[in-house]
């Protein structure tokens, strides 16, 4: 078992001692007019300013580092999150001075490689997923699906009816029907069939001449594939309505198949999860959205073209939905991703799903007696899990996240998607081992005979981490925004 630093870490306030100082600046050497120093903008609004020297500032932060946890330290089987280990000489390209350094206002001939960059990027990225055009301009994967969408929007409103409906299955990512109401539409739900897909006849009953796409996610949130999916692409086009796929869930299906091959007629892939560069911490992400030939005019502006060999950015398309955002994309992001696509070649992207797959079905297989599968049906890069057996001993699926903590493992992805009561949502991506799959499942099944015999055990954990149970009902409610000295500690 996984024991961390048990030992409180004080806050800055509490190490401060008036006097102390992390860096003494020398005497001017010289006469300044009072004037001149109320000038300088000087923070007044904390009593009480922590004065610490430069070893307990060094220390404290040190101390407080390690108690976080991070893909670089352990496995994190976040379901739906592609949260896995990337290659550093992805960081170590991306950190070079002449990516660093390209300015994107410089001159188009003094930015050649950069831009070469991105149509290079694209042009692999229409390969892999048998899409005709891409954009990189999103800068996270809900930002793509509301661009998909706008486009969508764009496309029907200049065939004179851009429709009234969107539907999207109940296994959706939160974002989906977010993307869709945005851009104008209602939402109707498209209910999942007794192996967790899409069920046809429901889709089937839905799709009038009102609706103006199907937003399906494949594989799906429980981590199955849509294996209907050309009769679920026909449905919708034989009303006129369109396919929006989101993509996140790609590295089931890199080199194995091509959305462009089902039907699917926009695409928003997921660079930060696929294509290894970093995830989680609020960004940096890159969102890229792939098109069929006849939404190709609408993309976002600008679109990188070539022209008599000189690669230019072109604004001058009027049926464009316009800028999404700055400049050409989350550029450094973008790199990295090419990066990962050249060094693997092919054969690698193509084993990224196949380990993928593989890694997900042992851990299934694995943990299938212990914990209870809604959906018992073959998966591809995740699986999810309930809590039901465990709810037997009064024991739930956050008793079970905070115990794994005690193990030195992070939790998978909770109570997510909403159609599995008490969902135990877990990726273990391809880049884990069997060794430390082996360290999870284990984990779980203790954790699975500790439900039976001391459910308590559960009910209190975490017991040896550095913080103990939060009651994250009351931090929700009435969150401390800011440290507040108590009368006790003036």
């Amino acid at each position: 078992m996984f024991v961390t630093n048990m030992i409180r870490e004080p806050l800055i306030f509490e190490i401060s001692g008036k006097g102390k100082r992390g860096f003494p600046l020398p005497k001017l050497d010289m006469s300044v007019k009072d004037d001149l120093l109320k000038s300088i903008p000087s923070r007044k609004d904390i009593d009480g300013f922590p004065e610490v020297s430069e070893v307990e500032v060094v220390r404290h932060f040190t101390r407080l580092s390690q108690t976080n946890y991070c893909i670089d330290l352990g496995f994190y089987p976040l379901g739906s999150c592609t949260m896995k280990y990337n290659p550093k000489i992805n960081e170590k390209l991306a950190s070079k001075k002449e990516f660093l350094l390209s300015h994107p206002n410089a001159p188009e001939k003094l930015t050649q490689g950069s831009l070469g960059i991105l149509k290079i990027a694209e042009d692999l990225l229409k390969k892999i997923t048998g899409m005709d055009a891409f954009t990189l301009q999103p800068a996270a994967g809900a930002q793509g699906e509301f661009v998909g969408m706008l486009m969508i929007r764009a496309f029907l409103e200049e065939r004179g009816n851009p429709r009234k409906v969107v539907l999207i299955p109940d296994s959706a990512h939160g974002t989906n029907p977010s993307s869709a109401h945005i851009c104008g539409y209602q939402i109707q739900e498209i209910k999942s069939n007794e192996k967790g897909a899409v069920d046809v006849a429901d889709l089937a009953e839905h799709m009038t001449e009102d609706v103006a796409a199907l937003m399906v996610t494949n594989p799906n949130t429980l981590g199955v594939f849509e294996t209907d999916i050309k009769k679920i692409t026909d449905i919708v086009h034989s009303k006129g309505g369109l396919v929006y796929m989101d993509g996140a869930n790609m590295n089931a299906l890199i080199g194995i198949c091509k959305p462009g091959d089902m039907g699917v007629d926009v695409i928003h892939l997921n660079l930060h999860k696929t294509f290894s560069t970093p995830h989680g911490g609020g960004g940096p992400g890159a969102g890229p959205v792939g098109v069929v030939k006849e939404l190709e005019p609408h993309l976002p502006l600008p679109v990188i073209e070539e022209k008599d060999g000189i690669l230019r950015l072109n604004d001058n398309r009027p049926k464009s939905v316009g800028r999404v955002r700055s400049f050409n994309g989350n550029f450094l992001v973008i790199v990295k991703a090419l990066a990962y696509m050249l060094s693997l070649g092919p054969a690698g992207l193509k084993e990224i799903a196949e380990i993928a797959v593989l890694n997900s079905n042992y851990l299934r297989k694995s943990l299938e007696m212990d914990f209870d599968l809604k959906y018992p049906t073959p998966t591809l890069h995740e699986c999810v899990f309930s809590d039901k057996f465990q709810k037997r001993n009064g024991v739930t699926n956050i008793d079970i996240a905070k115990r794994l903590i005690d193990y030195g493992l992070h939790p998978p992805t909770m109570s997510f998607p909403l159609i599995v009561q008490g969902a135990l949502m877990i990726e273990p991506t391809e880049t884990e081992t069997k060794k430390e799959m082996d360290r999870f499942i284990d984990a779980m099944k203790n954790i699975a005979q500790e439900a039976k015999k001391n459910p308590e055990l559960l009910k209190n954990a975490p017991h040896v981490s550095y913080v103990r149970r939060l009651d994250e009902t009351s931090a929700a409610r009435n969150p401390v925004l800011r440290w507040r000295e108590t009368p006790s500690e003036k």
